[in-house]
């Protein structure tokens, strides 16, 4: 006689919640099958393509976004898939991202051999991978997430074949995240080892029947701690940076703006998630963690960057020094982890990654526009008498610096001010103190760049430099985007609020 067998019956799926999500690997998969059917697109029709469907996925975000405001978050897919605030300004991030940055691959592409499909398809497989990582209810769907993100960005990173560092920055982010996800696998395995599950919202239950707070599970500490090593690399927290500035001055420019900006969202929503939403009874295990990781981040980051002879390097410590001041927001957050009053940490966190993605693509397209028209060099003596020969570009440019300075009036200043206050609200005087010092010494960097820029004298019979429409769209709107938020930002603050109110 044969045994009875259970029949398979799948989880319950609401389509239209995931629409984002689905619009986003629809173009990417869409893309590529019309590519290898059709002849060669007219040029800036693949980045129309591409921008397009970022941009309706952007704009499901924003009625899904209603929809939470008006019945509260949820999890979707058997609960491995939250539906919330949170994830939904992440992805309205992202979108905007790859929009801004399909500019900036027209130009850089057109052309070329990988003037095609291709980049424009990883763009988007990468934003989707980001969106999973962000409203992931699940630890090993947050990881499914992490290694679509990270292997479109491994492609991206090495897809100028024509350029040796190009290839070189792939490898090099290939081996390292490679180490960085096995570390991050493991932390999974060990955290399910201690509380059964991969579930967030069953495994916060678990912790919350089980945690010992006097004798900690070493086996769940074990996973923590694992897990902070691979999010640390994802983040380009120090000492886990070391593949930043070389993968960022090998990438081609519109793939180092996209890492600067969808790769650290992605990062530290999936920071966020792991630990303050699924590891709140630990926090006080992995906070002075984060601390140590924010105070090695903003000092080194400010420091070495001052040495630095390259403008994509001295953008790759500066990042790094702005991932320190997101672990600040971090930090903070830890002190109210778990509790009714979320405080200001994560909301911080949200608003830094959306300004600061905006003002760091706006400065990899004017680094893109020099290096075109120096032949590749994108060290500082390229950029020598920039305002004598493109005054408008250059205009923008110190824009862009000043907001990564923080200078007030500029989306820069708000969102230091959000994350320092944020760590002075629940009594971190020490590292918001430590922030403002590197904040200080960063500042000296963007000098340096702005001096070059407007005092320097150009070399002679040095050609004007073309500026595309395409990047002189993306340059003024995030220059424009840059003023506006740093002058008004109301708007922006309430949206980062209500992340925390509505998040699951």
């Amino acid at each position: 006689m044969l045994a009875q067998v259970d029949t398979f019956v799948g989880p319950e799926v609401n389509w239209f919640a995931l629409s984002p999500l689905i619009a986003l690997v629809a173009g990417a998969l869409l893309m590529m099958l019309a590519g290898a059917l059709t002849p060669r697109w007219p040029n800036g029709l693949y980045a129309l393509a591409c921008a397009t469907t970022a941009g309706t996925a952007g704009a499901l975000a924003m009625v899904q976004w209603d929809d939470i405001t008006d019945n509260g978050p949820t999890t979707l897919v058997a609960g491995a898939v939250a539906f919330d605030t949170f994830s939904m300004f992440v992805t309205i991030l992202i979108c905007v991202s790859i929009i801004l940055v399909a500019m900036l691959a027209d130009d850089y592409l057109r052309g070329t051999p990988n003037d095609g499909p291709e980049i424009y398809a990883l763009l988007l497989t990468a934003g989707a991978g980001g969106v999973v990582m962000a409203s992931a209810n699940d630890l090993i769907v947050l990881f499914l997430g992490l290694e679509t993100l990270s292997l479109a960005l491994y492609v991206l990173a090495a897809s100028n074949r024509r350029s040796n560092r190009s290839g070189e920055s792939g490898i090099k982010y290939f081996v390292l995240g490679g180490f960085a996800s096995a570390f991050f696998l493991y932390g999974i395995a060990l955290v399910y080892g201690a509380t059964g599950t991969t579930n967030i919202s069953e495994m916060v239950v678990a912790l919350q029947n089980t945690v010992d707070l006097e004798t900690p599970d070493g086996l769940a500490l074990a996973g923590v701690a694992l897990l902070l090593v691979g999010l640390g690399f994802k983040v380009a927290a120090v000492p886990f940076h070391i593949w930043t500035p070389d993968v960022y001055q090998g990438a081609p420019s519109p793939v180092t703006a996209f890492m600067a900006s969808v790769a650290k969202a992605a990062a530290f929503a999936a920071m966020l998630r792991v630990l303050v939403i699924a590891l709140p009874f630990y926090r006080d295990d992995w906070r002075p963690v984060i601390w140590v990781l924010a105070l090695l981040s903003l000092l080194v980051g400010s420091v070495v960057a001052v040495v630095q002879t390259d403008v994509k390097r001295m953008l790759a410590y500066s990042s790094i020094s702005h991932a320190g001041f997101l672990l600040v927001g971090v930090e903070a957050a830890g002190h109210t982890a778990g509790e009714l009053d979320p405080g200001s940490g994560m909301s911080a966190v949200m608003l830094y990654l959306m300004l600061y993605s905006v003002m760091v693509i706006g400065s990899f397209a004017v680094v893109l526009v020099v290096q075109r028209h120096a032949g590749g060099d994108s060290s500082i003596e390229a950029f020598r008498g920039l305002s004598m020969r493109r005054p408008a570009i250059a205009t923008a440019f110190t824009v862009f610096l000043l907001a990564q300075a923080g200078v007030p009036f500029t989306s820069g200043f708000i969102a230091k001010f959000g994350v320092i206050q944020a760590a002075v609200d629940v009594d971190s005087y020490a590292i918001a103190v430590i922030a403002m010092v590197s904040a200080v010494i960063a500042a000296f960097v963007y000098l340096r760049i702005m001096l070059t820029v407007w005092t320097g004298t150009p070399a002679e019979n040095s050609e004007p430099i073309r500026v595309p429409l395409a990047v002189g769209v993306t340059i003024a709107g995030a220059a424009v985007f840059t003023l506006f938020a740093g002058i008004i930002p109301g708007w922006l603050i309430d949206a980062t609020d209500t992340v925390t109110q509505y998040a699951r």
